[in-house]
């Protein structure tokens, strides 16, 4: 069998897997379709492109399973949170990236990495056994050619759901006369910032003219065989949630509470806020309004909310298919194809969602690979860390049935015992200080036997 590793797809998930089973001693070659062929959703050819969002949500390690994962991979060399610590951007207590300056430093890194080889060709089938060990990391928008092999090869029709992307406004029409700068509860972000996001008031007949126009408003058509496609419950169109009922938005992303407009003194219906999109400044995300409106309707009504009524938008909304498999099923505990275990998968593929999520498990996907390659030994992290916790969930601890696309949270760690009455703040941080003590345990046993 090949010495080589063979990684499909030159995302978040298979550029942190090259890099992984490269930095192990690993040769790799990296196949990535763009710019050969593209996508609905990309924008450029540089590999480890965001396209939804440029946050990495929570940097909080103590009290966020997300940030928790950050500084895992942080620990085990991640080249993902590399270029995002290096192209971080204001974001209140969150990660947010320069998305143009951090795929650019993911592709130079890879491209200048002695034992990396990156082949810009679409792979149409699934990776032949001539190739020895692979690792399928196509992401959420596999083409539909890979697509249907994959299902063919698992027996399972392709799960899939639609993504929706945020508009993109650019400061400058923004008026400041009405929007403000402030972190919900002021609260202090990485960059020692609590002034990240630009907010937007509604008083309450504006919010309920607001949502109306929202559910009356014209939206994408979908294909036949797009209709009974179900949305992530975590990215839903900002329509879609408007029409569950007037108040969701004022107690979802428009929620005014930690928000006060400092020139005021009457509180605030609901609130829209913006987080900085680009290290410049210039362009503003319109935070939690992914949406399916047509573009037209798009400028008309995002226009109604107060401080954009002249608003000029670098991007507009839109939704992309996202497809992924029945892991739990199909995937042993390495991310080995029970039917074919030379083939893994990482990424979004395998039912993980979010940027560090599907990163976090290429990571596992590469070390894995490598190993093996190298005649090595490796177990899977413990589940108390929430490497172990993501891996151990979507590869048997989710209900095959079931299974949909999941984020880390802290309801995927073991709990401790009952005798240990440890509660509410103090457990997360009794979690993450149990996880990280466990993680050095892992990373130590795996680097002595290296």
């Amino acid at each position: 069998m090949s010495t080589k590793l063979h990684i499909v797809g030159g995302g978040l998930a298979g550029s942190e897997a090259a890099w992984q089973a490269a930095e192990a001693g690993t040769e790799v070659i990296l196949h990535e379709m763009r710019p050969v062929r593209g996508t609905d959703a990309h924008q450029t050819a540089s590999l480890a492109e965001l396209v939804c969002s440029n946050s990495f949500r929570s940097d909080d390690a103590q009290n966020n399973a997300v940030g928790l994962l950050h500084e895992e991979m942080r620990r085990a060399g991640s080249l993902v949170m590399r270029a995002a610590d290096a192209h971080k951007l204001p974001a209140g207590g969150a990660l947010a990236v320069d998305r143009h300056g951090f795929s650019a430093a993911v592709t130079q890194a890879l491209e200048n990495h002695p034992r990396v080889h990156i082949a810009r060709e679409e792979i149409t089938t699934l990776p032949p056994p001539e190739w020895g060990r692979a690792i399928i990391a196509t992401g959420p928008l596999t083409s539909a050619s890979l697509g249907a092999a994959i299902g063919e090869a698992t027996g399972q029709d392709q799960l899939a759901f639609f993504d929706a992307i945020a508009p993109i406004v650019h400061r400058e029409s923004i008026n400041f006369d009405i929007a403000w700068f402030q972190s919900r509860y002021d609260k202090e972000g990485p960059g020692g910032g609590v002034a990240d996001y630009i907010n937007l008031p509604m008083d309450e007949a504006q919010y309920k003219a607001f949502v109306a126009a929202l559910l009356d408003g014209e939206k994408t058509d979908f294909k036949e065989w797009e209709k009974s496609t179900p949305y992530f419950e975590a990215c839903l169109p900002i329509e879609v949630m408007a029409a569950r009922g007037e108040q969701t938005l004022s107690f979802g992303p428009m929620k005014p509470v930690g928000l006060q407009d400092p020139r005021k003194t009457e509180r605030h219906y609901a609130v829209v806020q913006l987080r900085q999109d680009n290290r410049l400044g210039t362009l503003w995300n319109m935070v939690g309004f992914q949406t399916k409106l047509k573009h037209a309707e798009q400028v008309r009504i995002f226009r109604t909310i107060p401080g954009l009524e002249n608003a000029q938008f670098a991007r507009l909304g839109g939704l992309h298919r996202n497809t992924f498999i029945n892991s739990p099923r199909l995937l042993d505990e390495q991310l080995r194809l029970k039917s074919q275990p030379h083939l893994r998968f990482a990424g979004q593929v395998t039912g993980v969602e979010g940027y560090v999520e599907s990163a976090a498990i290429g990571l596992l996907a590469g070390r894995f690979a490598a190993a093996e390659i190298l005649g090595l030994a490796i177990g899977p992290p413990p589940s108390t860390t929430a490497f172990g916790a993501l891996l151990a969930h979507i590869t048997g601890g989710a209900d095959e049935r079931t299974f949909q696309p999941m984020n880390v949270n802290f309801g995927l760690f073991p709990p401790f015992p009952k005798t240990a009455k440890i509660r509410g703040k103090d457990r997360k941080q009794a979690m993450s200080a149990r996880a990280l003590e466990d993680l050095s345990g892992w990373l130590g046993d795996k680097q002595a036997a290296e």
